[in-house]
């Protein structure tokens, strides 16, 4: 291989190397996950699964989060007119903050028939930091108000997040020291996590440096046996 290509190559590595520091470590990670409601009706205990997916978009000083049901859940042994069914529910924040979000959304748009699933619409609520750091978002009980009447569904099944972003607290911290790999751990003035998924981002800095200032040793390497190369002719 020519002086040029091998230049040409490492140089490649390199920059292929530290482009893949930048692309390490997302700021947000949704799923969708199973929730298993048990749900006290006015006529008895129901219950029901649904996927659960979270969303969570910056808004201002805090996070406009959606929360979405993939299934109905719970029925009403009577039909439910338009607008006749008003649903909310909160969602337990842990991770680097603590707390709940209130979240709620429009009324039925149409009749839903006797003894049929209730799907509900997507709810809506705004989240302020406490603290930066990893967040995590998780379902926790739905209300569903009708006819006078209210059902209350938990979740039975401790289900995991279906949303962690990496916020930032209203004095523009973020960040968080001693975390694990859910996000647990307090706010420390932007420091980066010791351990969890940040710790493969540190690495794979480290792993571009030093392909990096191997590239640049084998180019001076190279440079200098040309050089002694051509003295010698």
């Amino acid at each position: 291989m020519s002086y040029q290509k091998r230049t040409a190559a490492l140089a490649s590595v390199a920059a292929l190397a530290g482009s893949a520091v930048f692309m390490a470590a997302p700021a947000a990670r949704a799923d969708v996950v199973d929730v298993n409601y048990k749900c006290q009706t006015p006529i008895g205990v129901k219950t029901a699964v649904s996927p659960i997916d979270i969303k969570g978009v910056k808004s201002g000083s805090g996070y406009k989060l959606t929360m979405s049901w993939q299934k109905g859940v719970s029925s009403s042994p009577v039909e439910l007119g338009k607008g006749a069914m008003s649903p909310s529910a909160t969602i337990k924040v842990g991770g680097a903050d603590s707390g709940t979000v209130s979240v709620s959304g429009p009324a039925n748009a149409a009749a839903i028939p006797a003894n049929t699933p209730i799907k509900i619409n997507d709810l809506t609520g705004t989240y302020t930091p406490k603290a930066g750091g990893k967040v995590t978002f998780t379902a926790a009980v739905l209300t569903i108000k009708a006819l006078g009447t209210t059902t209350t569904c938990t979740p039975t099944n401790s289900p995991g997040p279906s949303l962690t972003l990496d916020v930032t607290a209203a004095g523009g911290s973020s960040g968080s020291s001693g975390s694990t790999g859910s996000g647990t751990g307090t706010d420390s003035g932007g420091t980066l996590p010791k351990t969890g998924p940040d710790d493969s981002f540190i690495a794979l800095g480290t792993l571009g440096g030093t392909v990096l200032l191997a590239g640049a040793a084998g180019t001076l390497w190279l440079t200098r046996r040309n050089q002694t190369a051509r003295a010698r002719r």
